[in-house]
């Protein structure tokens, strides 16, 4: 048998699409199955985008574009990213992208290798770690804990930095907890990084439109850092786009050649039919957009509510994305026995926070992108299960 790559042979599946697969092979059974696990706006999107890619499909282009996207494309971004974070943003700084995780594979493949370590957020994205791993760097991971709402403390990432530290990841709003970074902790991050110039960040903010107090905040906002952050966003949440896989990375302007090579031997460009209706996203009505958000933070209260009413389980109210991270250590059950039994004999989708990381131990993910009659119907169900069932 031939041998494969060993970094191949170590990565883990990220465990949101094994819930889902599994959710639906029940489904499929006639179960009746409510899926809080998955990360997805249930939303359509707007009506105008819808148009642009029936039009685009007529009409094209159907050819390749340019490697790191069409020109107008990358203007209307730069323009979005300037508006929100009130920062001029350069054109020539945008690649996009068929979908986010993308960006996150190649600021560590650019960042990582043998001899290397890359800090990132437990718990956290699960594409994060296995991305690092893939490039033979280190993995560190830095705690995400509920007494601080689910944000980092700056003072304990810094203390991570080594000599051999090359990137460091930050999730704000943050998968799966929800939690938002406050600007003074922000600062207080940037302000340890600029004494250490040999580090770079990845500033993943692809849930920047589900911000429900105050308003956003960035190291790209910082003047000093700007050659070595790398924003990550795209249009899958924002705009309800999941599965048109697309995002967009702003990149520091020396680095944007070593990311058109990844992309011309990686994927050559995105879709053009993706591009025209990415740029009717950003181009056009936004209303439709604050409706989402405005929808997210009715069902944020439903569902942080029934979770509070749980006996044993205990839920703060996130900040941002459509997340809950209650904490269930009080029923006696291990997050992944519980998410498990809730999926097999109650039909609710849920995902447990060790797939998270370490310290998701204790925890579920619960997705509030859903109905609030389906969140309601869910919470019964889990309910009637604590009241039903004991742990071994």
């Amino acid at each position: 048998m031939v041998e494969l790559n060993p970094n191949a042979t170590i990565l883990e599946e990220e465990g949101a699409f094994a819930v889902s697969d599994r959710a639906a092979a029940l489904a499929a059974e006639g179960r009746s199955i409510i899926n809080l696990g998955i990360g997805q706006p249930d939303f359509q999107p707007p009506e105008h985008i819808l148009a642009a890619a029936q039009r685009a499909a007529r009409d094209g282009p159907h050819g390749y574009t340019s490697p790191v996207g069409m020109p107008i494309l990358r203007e209307a971004v730069a323009d979005h990213v300037a508006a929100r974070l009130g920062i001029e943003t350069d054109p020539g700084e945008v690649i996009v992208v068929p979908g986010g995780k993308v960006t996150i594979f190649f600021a560590c493949a650019l960042f990582g290798g043998p001899g290397t370590e890359i800090l990132y957020p437990d718990p956290g994205f699960p594409p994060y770690r296995e991305a690092v791993r893939f490039t033979g760097a280190k993995a560190i991971g830095y705690p995400i804990r509920e007494e601080n709402d689910f944000a980092f403390d700056a003072e304990e990432v810094l203390s991570l930095v080594t000599s051999k530290t090359r990137l460091i990841i930050v999730n704000s709003p943050a998968n799966p907890t929800g939690g938002v970074v406050p600007k003074q902790e922000l600062d207080k991050l940037a302000e340890g990084l600029l004494a250490m110039p040999h580090v770079a960040v990845l500033s993943d903010e692809i849930y920047s439109h589900q911000i429900y107090e105050g308003g956003p905040a960035s190291l790209m906002q910082v003047p000093g850092l700007r050659d070595r952050v790398v924003l990550l966003d795209g249009w899958s949440k924002t705009f309800a786009m999941t599965g048109w896989r697309l995002g967009y990375g702003v990149w520091p302007s020396h680095l944007i050649d070593h990311v058109r090579k990844l992309i011309t031997i990686n994927h050559s460009c995105v879709n053009g039919v993706a591009q025209m209706t990415a740029l009717a996203a950003l181009t056009g009505p936004m209303e439709p957009i604050e409706a989402f958000r405005q929808t997210f933070m009715e069902r944020r209260k439903v569902v942080v509510d029934r979770l509070n009413g749980l006996p044993g389980v205990t839920c703060r109210v996130p900040g941002g994305a459509f997340y809950a991270f209650p904490n269930i250590t009080g029923t006696g059950w291990s997050s992944r026995e519980l998410a498990t039994r809730l999926l097999e004999e109650a039909g609710v989708a849920l995902m447990h926070g060790e797939s998270f990381g370490d310290y998701g131990k204790g925890y579920l993910r619960v997705s509030y992108a859903a109905s609030a009659e389906a969140i309601n119907q869910a919470m019964d169900r889990v309910g009637e299960f604590l009241a039903n069932n004991s742990p071994a």
